[in-house]
């Protein structure tokens, strides 16, 4: 039997509540709601709760990571429009104790150039891209591993 473990918050940036409609040739056409599902199927076979949220505001996001501090164990985070715009995403990020996965369903080195950059990136332990929303599957079960074997 696994040790139980605290959760594991996913958070979801700007406009990813709109997945599914919005440029379905780069997203695909899985909604949040199958993101979320998906999450938490993936959760349950890992033996770790999942908390799923998503924002447009820089500031709940902000927010939320500083609130996760001791009571996750880690974070999954798809910053969506704020990957290569929010320094503050990223300070918020820095003061988190236990490992962070960036996950991005379309692969950024292929998109606008402008998009390449990842502030998150400084401060995450991973980053999985271009899978299409399996990432949150590969990036929980990592996350779940991870804080089995600190547990």
């Amino acid at each position: 039997m696994r040790e139980p473990i605290r959760p594991i918050l996913v958070i979801n940036g700007p406009n990813l509540d709109m997945l599914g409609t919005r440029q379905p040739e780069v997203y695909g056409h899985d909604t949040l709601d199958d993101v979320a599902a998906l999450c938490r199927r993936t959760g349950e076979a890992e033996g770790v709760d999942i908390d799923f949220r998503q924002s447009d505001s820089e500031a709940e996001i902000m927010g939320w990571i500083k609130r996760a501090r001791g009571a996750f164990s880690g974070i999954l985070i798809n910053p969506a429009g704020f990957t290569s715009t929010s320094i503050a995403i990223l300070d918020s990020l820095l003061i988190f104790d236990g490992p962070i996965i960036e996950v991005h369903i379309s692969p950024l080195f292929r998109r606008d150039e402008f998009r390449h950059l990842s502030y998150v990136s400084k401060a995450a332990s991973a980053k999985i891209e271009g899978f299409g929303i399996r990432g949150y599957a590969f990036a929980i079960m990592r996350l779940a591993e991870l804080a089995r074997k600190a547990a």
